[in-house]
């Protein structure tokens, strides 16, 4: 697929939506884990994954929306301990996330879906088109982190763990948020809340190598880069072009950071609707 570079810009704001009052709720049970899944249109179907910690609620409320007017089927799972979302938290790891997602494709999908992972969400995304790559049309990577920024600035790596840390005061939260997660300008007090520690810790519990699902197997892959994220530096923009060569395709966002989804959630369901609709069924 040829790399494309389009620069969407909205006006300066962010939007933090309350829960989804129109969508619908589903539970797809297997054996001992439950997930909790809001349901939104019709057609080929979208799973959306939330980034470490948070849940799927009013972050991507109007993403979703948006993707439904469009003509998707768009799947909001719960990750488990959130909401009515329940199973083993300890000593689980990327294969068992993978799995809920397909049991979800499965179930509400028609066994086939464009999987989006939002920040540690494309961790998952990546590793069920890995595991399950005749259920995934394809990945879409938003807000993915570089190889590398661990290592080369492991100040904005840690800064979920401060921001999500609800034992710290909110004047030191909201400067790793400010500072790691919003564009300047914009408001990110509404991130305050919305953040699972229980969840944080099963998430990175037992961390799989990123070998494993770098790649995401052979799937097209969708990489959608704020152009303020300091976990993505311009730099590193071509990183998974090099790698990966013509499956994938990037996409830069003006005016957001690593949140992005209540930033400029227009310009994330503009970039993934053109894409999607592209990609053989």
């Amino acid at each position: 697929m040829a790399l494309s570079a389009m620069l969407l810009s909205a006006v300066p704001g962010v939007i933090l939506a309350e829960e989804s009052r129109s969508a619908q709720t589903e539970i797809v049970s297997n054996k001992n884990v439950a997930i909790e899944v809001l349901v939104e249109g019709k057609g080929p179907a979208v799973v959306l994954l939330p980034s470490q910690g948070r849940d799927s609620y009013g972050d991507y409320d109007v993403l979703s929306k948006t993707l439904a007017a469009g003509g998707f089927k768009v799947l909001r799972p719960q990750p488990r301990g959130i909401g009515k979302s329940v199973g083993p938290m300890k000593g689980v790891d990327l294969y068992d996330f993978a799995q809920d997602v397909a049991n979800v494709i499965d179930a509400l999908g028609d066994g086939r879906a464009v999987v989006a992972g939002h920040a540690y969400g494309h961790f998952v995304a990546r590793m069920t088109a890995t595991r399950y790559p005749e259920k995934v049309r394809g990945v879409v990577v938003a807000a993915g982190s570089a190889s590398d920024t661990a290592e080369r600035n492991p100040l904005v790596w840690w800064a979920p763990d401060f921001a999500g840390n609800l034992s710290l005061p909110d004047e030191q939260r909201l400067a790793a948020l400010k500072g790691a997660f919003f564009a300047k300008g914009h408001d990110a007090s509404g991130w305050l809340k919305g953040w699972y520690p229980e969840v944080t810790a099963m998430q990175s519990e037992k961390p799989v190598p990123r070998k494993i699902w770098w790649a995401a197997g052979t799937a097209p892959i969708l990489e959608i880069i704020p152009e303020e994220d300091p976990f993505k530096p311009r730099d590193r923009w071509d990183e998974l072009r090099k790698q990966f060569g013509e499956r994938v395709t990037t996409v830069t966002v003006a005016n957001a950071s690593h949140a992005l989804m209540p930033e400029q959630p227009a310009a994330v369901a503009e970039a993934i609707s053109k894409w999607a609709h592209d990609l053989p069924k």
